[in-house]
This record gives C-alpha cells, sequence and structure tokens, in this order.
C-alpha cells in the first residue's frame, strides 16, 4: 500500500512538472512566424494546413479580416508573436487548457478577386498527434469569419 501511495505521489509531481513546463516553453518567433504558403508539412498528423485552392476566401479587405481574425484568436485566449493584422501576416499561440500544450498558428491574408484568401497553417509544437485539434481551430475560426 505505501508503494502504491509513492507511486501515486511520483505521477502527480511529474504530471505538475510537465504542465509547468509545458505552459512555460518558449514559442520564439523566428521559429514559429512562418508562411503558410511556403512551408512543408510536418510528417505527423499534428497540423491543419489551408493554401492556395484550399483556403477559404471571404467577402471583405484584408485589413478588415486580419482585425476579425485577431478578434475571435484573441477571444480563445491567443498570444500574438508575430505580425499584426494590418500586414495580413500573423502568428498566434494557443495552449491547452489542462497541460498547456502550446500551438502555433499562422495566418496569411492574400488579396484575391472577391475579397481575401485565408491561408492558415495550425499545428503543435508537441505530440504525434493532435486528435483533431488543430483541424477543428481551423474549421471553427472559419466558420466564425463566414458568419455576421
Amino acid at each position: 500500500m505505501r508503494m502504491v501511495l509513492i507511486l501515486a505521489l511520483l505521477t502527480l509531481a511529474g504530471v505538475i512538472g510537465a504542465a509547468v513546463y509545458f505552459r512555460s516553453v518558449s514559442m520564439p518567433p523566428e521559429v514559429w512566424d512562418v508562411d503558410p504558403a511556403r512551408v512543408t508539412p510536418p510528417a505527423s498528423p499534428n497540423f491543419a494546413l489551408l493554401r492556395g485552392a484550399e483556403a477559404p476566401v471571404f467577402d471583405m479587405a484584408p485589413e478588415a479580416l486580419g482585425l476579425r481574425i485577431e478578434a475571435i484568436a484573441l477571444a480563445e485566449g491567443a498570444e500574438r508573436i508575430a505580425g499584426d493584422p494590418a500586414s495580413g501576416q500573423m502568428t498566434y499561440v494557443l495552449r491547452s487548457r489542462l497541460m498547456g500544450f502550446p500551438d502555433a498558428v499562422s495566418i496569411r491574408l492574400v488579396p484575391v478577386e472577391g475579397g481575401t484568401r485565408m491561408e492558415i497553417f495550425s499545428r503543435s509544437r508537441f505530440g504525434y498527434s493532435d486528435m483533431g485539434v488543430n483541424g477543428a481551430r481551423v474549421a471553427r475560426w472559419s466558420a466564425a469569419l463566414s458568419g455576421p
């Protein structure tokens, strides 16, 4: 019984230590701020990437779309680490609630006929699989931008 208690305490200490690490690990812009149009997708399935013909087009100017994206990202607790809405290129870091796993989201806005194309690359820093988190984020943000 005593051994079980010691193992449980060691496991708890490990989980707490990991959470502290993941919440504090840096996400330097020089590494994580990338152009979705030029990035090479990782070999692991822990990302979502929409670019070129796959990327959604929104009926608004790049500046207006950039401001809407910024509002959506900040409402989800994102921190912008590079770029700005006016430039049409931004990178955000979001962390999972429980463990603080960091994800990076890079966005490039491209003016096209009929509006602005949003190229987006959302990816996890750690792990092989993201259990669909990045794809869900891209879908959620795209749906929010399509609304009123």
